[in-house]
């Protein structure tokens, strides 16, 4: 057993001691190699964690959906500057009109926005949420601000890989990431019913539920939870709280703003970003560059605060890994995956216990995993 492995597992097994985690899985690769495949806790009640279990793992899965679109890419089926209305003309109204992929990737669409009382059974039915985007007013013009898509980065990406391919995204999911790197079993957007046996169990710990006071108070300071034109960035029926992912019809969904994966996974596939992984890799060092560097920075438009993101993924994590080339995602739920191109490491946690804007589980593995290094 390795130090940082041993480390790590040490680590992971005080959370679950100290009750500061339910289930918790991490993996770590280093220059395409797996260093760290530690486990702890339950999964459900009577079932421990294993390194297969599947996990919500809210935003964290947008990363994923990125990668495809990159692939897509890759294989000359997509331009980065390809209109979205080339592939999807009914996008193509109320100042749409010049939106291209790139403007999606960066968040700079100008469409973050669900109406208000959008319910999980709406982000459920792919149509219904693809026509309500298609025909949105967009917030600012495209491509001139960032501003964080929420759920609506999900059905963009979405859409433009299955009219790109005629293919759903879980489908082009599979076929370009996860069956090359041989994790098709733990990779997914809409989990297949014999597989939700794997799938953790959420609890939401006492305090963290959003109550419309709650979002009526941070609505004087974060426009996330403002309302415009009955349309909203966060409405409360179809937030991700435990609850939301233990649906079933969730978990089945083509949803990919959010997605179900188990944490080594996400960090294979962040490994063969930066590497071959037994003989896989999924982007060039220079395709890989344009996609993990800076395209966008400012004043998020919708978050209220600073923001850096490439092609897809956001640049840089506070903690004790963060760095200038450091990109990935996290999740709301307190689940994130990065990767680090200058190291070679690519990191990912995923968790049961939901735990709204708080990474310190994910803080405390990168502590470990940064003195490794």
């Amino acid at each position: 057993m390795s130090d940082v492995q041993r480390d790590v597992q040490l680590a992971v097994d005080q959370l679950i001691e100290s009750d500061a985690e339910r289930g918790l899985q991490v993996a770590v690769y280093r220059h395409g190699e797996q260093i760290v495949d530690a486990v702890g806790g339950f999964a459900a009640e009577g079932r421990p964690v294993a390194a297969d279990s599947l996990f919500h793992v809210t935003s964290t899965a947008k990363g994923v959906a990125s990668t495809v679109v990159h692939r897509l890419v890759a294989d000359d089926i997509l331009e980065y500057d390809t209109p979205v209305v080339d592939l999807w003309p009914e996008y193509g109204v109320n100042g749409k009109e010049r939106t291209t992929v790139r403007d999606v990737l960066t968040h700079s669409a100008g469409v973050p926005a669900v109406p208000v009382g959008t319910t999980p059974e709406d982000l459920c039915d792919w149509d219904k949420m693809s026509e309500l985007i298609a025909g949105a007013t967009p917030w600012w013009e495209p491509g001139t601000r960032t501003g964080y898509h929420p759920q609506t980065y999900g059905y963009l990406v979405g859409e433009i890989v299955r009219r790109a391919t005629g293919h759903t995204i879980s489908e082009e999911t599979r076929r370009r990431v996860a069956a090359p790197l041989g994790v098709e079993e733990e990779l997914f957007f809409a989990v297949p019913r014999e597989a939700l046996g794997r799938v953790a169990r959420h609890e939401q710990p006492d305090g963290m539920h959003l109550s419309a006071e709650m979002a009526a108070q941070l609505a004087e300071t974060v426009p996330f939870f403002r309302v415009l034109d009955n349309w909203t960035a966060a409405p409360l029926g179809a937030m991700p709280d435990a609850d939301y992912c233990n649906r079933v019809d969730v978990l089945t969904a083509e949803i990919p703003a959010g997605g179900v994966a188990s944490a080594r996974a996400i960090a294979r596939m962040y490994a063969a970003l930066m590497g071959p992984v037994d003989g896989v890799r999924l982007l060039s060092p220079q395709r890989l560059r344009d996609a993990a560097s800076v395209v966008v920075s400012g004043l998020d438009a919708v978050l209220g605060f600073p923001a850096k993101r490439g092609l897809g993924y956001d640049i840089g994590f506070s903690g004790p890994l963060d760095s200038p080339t450091l990109f990935g995602m996290a999740g709301s739920g307190g689940t994130a995956a990065y990767a680090d191109p200058e190291t070679g490491v690519a990191i990912a946690v995923a968790k049961n216990r939901v735990t709204a804007g708080d990474y310190s589980a994910f803080t405390t593995i990168s502590a470990v995993v940064a003195k490794s290094l």
